[in-house]
């Protein structure tokens, strides 16, 4: 466990990660996607950490996810082969992704004929092709009604023999912005209902469905009629997921240790040497207030419980001000540390680009 002193080394903000936890919260998702008799691909955009990617092998993890060519090349370096960039195809990085194709097995995003015939000409490449499917987030993809179109792109996927059609995918983000489990299983399952909905109406029964909110992933006890899921946020979770109710506060496995550089008492607020160029300017709704991470009480082992009421309540740049109930200032005083849960851990963690692990190891994640 991380020590006293190693406490005491930390002079600016260090991104804390728990890993015996985070191998707990791999191992329950991977065996429920195993219980469901569904394939597990999870999204390695969280951690982007070679070491912390090596835990998923101890589970029987083969396949992942990743959100752009350079992810997937890095993971690649490390053995990974069975790889699918969910960001739709960047006709710019052709050359980039057909070499990739030659060393693994590749899955490429499309929500366009265009992006399909770019690749199809490719013809010294094959590509697992995914049609991007829009179910209420209204970020990217063809909408799921939409099953002409749908159709048009599969049809022109099939004219090229290095394409090969392999599904329908969607991203639930949508799951994110419930404020209640029943809320977002709801969103999760009326999800996977339209996915299924629309492979139907293709009539086109061999096209797997593959689905990937953590929300969802983590409230659904089992996957029905789908193929596979591709989660990512879960491994750490966060202040986001806990208002959301997709996890509990022990399943969080990483925090931000900040310096507390002054406290006052007068207006009841401490400033900490953490702001948006760490924890990200993603706010959320926290007892009706935005709110950009939770305060919780710092132990030597890490950190503990969440502070009632102690809420990141504005960042600039580097600077972050924590709202403090008078009944807790004394837990802040200058030159100690504020544990703080992050919104958003996917955003916190690709800001900070390293991790120092509760036993005192230094992980560090892909270069940019």
């Amino acid at each position: 466990m991380i020590t006293s002193t190693l406490l005491d080394s930390i002079s600016r903000p260090v991104l804390l990660l728990n890993e015996n936890q985070a191998r707990e919260n791999i191992r329950i998702m991977a065996e429920k996607a195993r219980q469901s008799g569904v394939d597990f691909r999870p999204h390695f955009k969280t951690h982007q950490s070679i070491q912390i990617g090596r835990w998923f092998r101890d589970y029987g993890t083969t396949k992942i996810t990743v959100s752009s060519v350079e992810m997937a090349a890095y993971f690649a370096s490390d053995g990974w082969d069975d790889i699918t960039i969910a960001f739709p195809l960047n006709i710019r990085q052709l050359s980039e992704i057909e070499e990739l194709a030659s060393d693994v097995n590749l899955g490429i995003l499309i929500e366009t004929i265009e992006a399909a015939q770019a690749l199809g000409l490719r013809r010294s490449s094959r590509f697992n092709i995914w049609i991007k499917i829009d179910c209420g987030l209204h970020r990217a993809g063809v909408d799921w009604q939409d099953t002409p179109r749908v159709h048009a792109i599969i049809k022109e996927v099939q004219k090229f023999p290095n394409l090969h059609p392999a599904g329908l995918l969607t991203h639930a983000g949508n799951t994110y912005s419930a404020r209640s489990p029943e809320e977002a299983l709801s969103i999760h399952t009326e999800t996977n209902k339209r996915m299924r909905q629309l492979r139907e109406n293709l009539g086109i029964p061999e096209l797997s469905i593959s689905i990937g909110d953590t929300p969802g992933c983590s409230l659904s006890k089992f996957f029905t009629g789908i193929d596979e899921i591709r989660p990512g946020n879960f491994i750490f979770y966060d202040a986001e997921q806990l208002e959301i109710g997709s996890c509990r506060p022990e399943e969080i496995t990483v925090a931000m240790a900040c310096p507390v550089v002054a406290v006052h008492p007068e207006r009841d607020e401490v400033v900490i040497f953490g702001g948006a160029v760490h924890l990200s300017k993603e706010a959320f709704l926290h007892e009706g207030t935005p709110s950009y991470g939770l305060a919780a009480e710092t132990l030597s082992n890490g950190w503990g419980s969440i502070i009632p009421g102690c809420t990141v309540a504005r960042v600039s740049q580097e600077h972050g001000i924590i709202a403090v109930p008078t009944q807790h200032m004394s837990k802040f005083y200058p030159g100690g540390l504020a544990i703080i849960i992050p919104t958003h851990s996917c955003l916190a963690a690709h800001l900070m680009r390293r991790y120092l692990t509760l036993d005192g190891k230094y992980f560090e994640m892909m270069p940019v």
